[in-house]
């Protein structure tokens, strides 16, 4: 009985350990942090995507401790654009895709707490179950069915003056299974397509899926993006400068509590990766 009651504390420890990384030492705080949200709506009984989702609650919970915490507030360009003068505790909220409820039950929040985020579109979005362009297996049209910003509100989250667009290509695609120039299309219509529609100058990118090689950065660059965020865990430091191209982020889930988001904003990454 003793040994299984070793063994049970033994991977209750390993677990705890794996899910919060309690463990891991502090990043500065001088270093900004970049968060990747998707949707913020309830979760869905049996939904495939509910890591995507964070809940309206948790979402307030998260900004009321950035807030009370004293976090400020930047979009993705106005961090590049002061990263040698930013003042510590600088975060950045981004999201990815272009869901409805970025403004039906995000942008009241980011209101309530004077809070700014970018917000990274897939201009071509209705109907699309994109998630089929990186594991064929996940054809469950989840994604597709779910409601995604119309122009007319995606005109009203610019209109609000707390949101960056950014692009996430025409159609979010596989940047490792695309041809390049149909990647070149993708990344400089894209921009162009939204410039147009919201009268921003839309300079950031989100790398569809996080999934990218040099030539994608090169063609980031060449498209006219100044930033571009990818989906590798961590926090970049202020020096040396990182890339602005390849900016990590810190991956917030729909799964995670207060306490696995508090300890993600002090280290930067989930359990044991490097």
């Amino acid at each position: 009985m003793t040994l299984w009651l070793v063994l049970g504390a033994v991977l209750i420890a390993g677990w705890f350990s794996n899910r919060y990384a309690w463990w891991r030492r502090q990043v500065d705080p001088r270093h900004p942090r970049v968060l990747m949200y998707h949707m913020v709506s309830p979760h869905r009984p049996g939904a495939k995507f509910n890591g995507l989702r964070v809940t309206p609650e948790h979402f307030e919970a998260q900004l009321a401790w950035l807030q009370r915490e004293g976090w400020q507030f930047f979009t993705v360009s106005e961090l590049w654009e002061q990263w040698d003068t930013l003042p510590a505790k600088s975060v950045a909220l981004t999201f990815d895709d272009g869901y409805a409820d970025n403004l039906h039950n995000a942008l009241p929040l980011l209101e309530k707490y004077d809070a700014r985020a970018t917000i990274y579109m897939v201009v071509d979005r209705h109907e699309r179950d994109w998630s089929t362009a990186k594991k064929a297996h996940h054809n469950t049209g989840e994604l597709a069915r779910e409601p995604k910003l119309s122009d007319e509100e995606l005109q009203r989250l610019v209109a609000s003056g707390r949101i960056e667009i950014g692009s996430h290509t025409l159609t979010h695609i596989n940047l490792r299974t695309t041809a390049t120039d149909d990647k070149r299309r993708e990344l400089a219509e894209s921009r162009r397509l939204l410039q147009a529609q919201t009268g921003q100058a839309v300079t950031s990118f989100a790398y569809p899926f996080g999934i990218y090689g040099e030539e994608d950065v090169a063609l980031a660059r060449e498209a006219g993006y100044t930033t571009a965020v990818t989906t590798l865990d961590g926090i970049d430091t202020r020096t040396p400068c990182p890339d602005p191209l390849q900016l990590k982020r810190i991956k917030v889930s729909g799964k995670d509590n207060m306490l696995a988001f508090v300890m993600r904003m002090r280290g930067g990454k989930r359990g044991w990766k490097k």
